[in-house]
C-alpha cells in the first residue's frame, strides 16, 4: 500500500514540504506561501500534519544510511528545548568528526535519563564500533550513569570518561545550528510533536554534514531528494537517467 494513500497530494510534494520545513528553519505559514507561489494550494495545518507523520518516518528509514563508521571518541551534552512553555532537555551525541550519532528528548536532566540516552546510543553500535572515550561536561549524572552501565556490562569496562569543557566546543556549536531550525517553531505544544519535528531537523542536519553522501546517487540536493524518495518507493527513473548521463560525460572527458 502507498505511504501517501488518502493524502490528496502527490508523494513528491509532501516530501518536498517536509524536507524544506526541516532543512531551512521556516514557519509553516511561510512554507504555505512558498508552495502557493509554485501553484500548490495547501494549508499550513496540513503541512504540520505531514511533518508530524513523515519526519519520523524519514529518520527511521534512513537510520541504516546515517549510522557513522567507527569513531574512537564521542562528545555528549544536552541542550534546552521549550515545550508547552517549559524547558525540556535534548540529549545529543556526536563523534570527533562532528557526525551526529544519536539524540533523545527528555522531561528531566538526571542520572536515569543520562543512562537511558547512553544505552540507546551504545545499543545502535556494533561491539567493534563502540568508542574508547566519551567526553561530557561537569554534570555528575553522566559519571554515575556510565558507572552503572559498566557494572551491567553494557559497555567496555575500560571506556574512558572525560569531563573537559573545551573538548565539547564542537558539540556546543552544533547545538547552535540546530537551534536556528527550532527558533521559528516558537515553542512546541507537546513532547510528541517536539520529538517528531526534531527527528526531521536532525536527519536534515545529517545530510548537510555529508553523513549519507556515499548513498546519494547524484551530488548535492538531487542526491538528497533521490535518497529520501527512494525510501518511500517513489519512481526515480529520471534520476537514474541523469546519473548515467553524468557518468558518460565524465568518462568522455577523461
Amino acid at each position: 500500500m502507498s505511504d501517501f494513500k488518502w493524502r490528496h497530494f502527490q508523494g513528491e510534494i509532501i516530501l518536498q514540504c517536509v524536507r524544506w520545513y526541516c532543512k531551512y528553519g521556516i514557519s509553516y505559514r511561510d512554507l504555505e506561501e512558498m508552495m502557493e507561489e509554485r501553484g500548490v494550494d495547501v494549508d499550513h495545518t496540513t503541512i504540520y500534519r505531514w511533518v508530524q507523520h513523515y519526519a519520523p518516518e524519514i529518520e527511521k528509514r534512513l537510520r541504516w544510511y546515517y549510522r557513522p563508521s567507527y569513531s574512537t571518541s564521542w562528545q555528549i551534552d544536552e541542550t534546552y528545548v521549550k515545550v508547552k512553555g517549559e524547558w525540556k532537555y535534548l540529549y545529543r551525541a556526536i563523534d570527533k568528526e562532528g557526525r551526529t550519532l544519536d539524540f533523545f528528548l527528555s522531561h528531566t536532566r538526571s542520572t536515569a535519563m543520562a543512562k537511558r540516552f547512553l544505552c540507546k546510543a551504545l545499543r545502535k553500535q556494533k561491539s567493534y564500533d563502540r568508542p574508547d572515550t566519551i567526553n561530557t561536561d561537569k554534570n555528575p549524572a553522566y559519571g554515575a550513569a556510565l558507572k552503572e552501565i559498566k557494572k551491567e556490562g553494557k559497555c567496555d569496562s575500560d571506556l574512558e570518561h572525560r569531563q573537559v569543557k573545551y573538548l565539547n566546543n564542537r558539540l556546543e556549536a552544533d547545538h547552535g545550528k540546530l537551534k536556528r531550525l527550532i527558533k521559528p517553531v516558537r515553542g512546541f505544544k507537546s513532547m510528541k510533536t517536539a520529538y517528531a519535528t526534531i527527528k526531521g531537523f536532525e536527519v536534515m542536519r545529517m545530510f548537510k554534514k555529508g553523513q549519507m553522501r556515499a548513498w546519494q546517487l547524484l551530488p548535492g540536493i538531487k542526491g538528497e531528494v533521490y535518497l529520501i524518495e527512494k525510501q518511500f518507493g517513489i519512481d526515480s527513473k529520471n534520476v537514474y537517467q541523469e546519473f548515467w548521463k553524468m557518468v558518460n560525460e565524465e568518462f568522455q572527458a577523461a
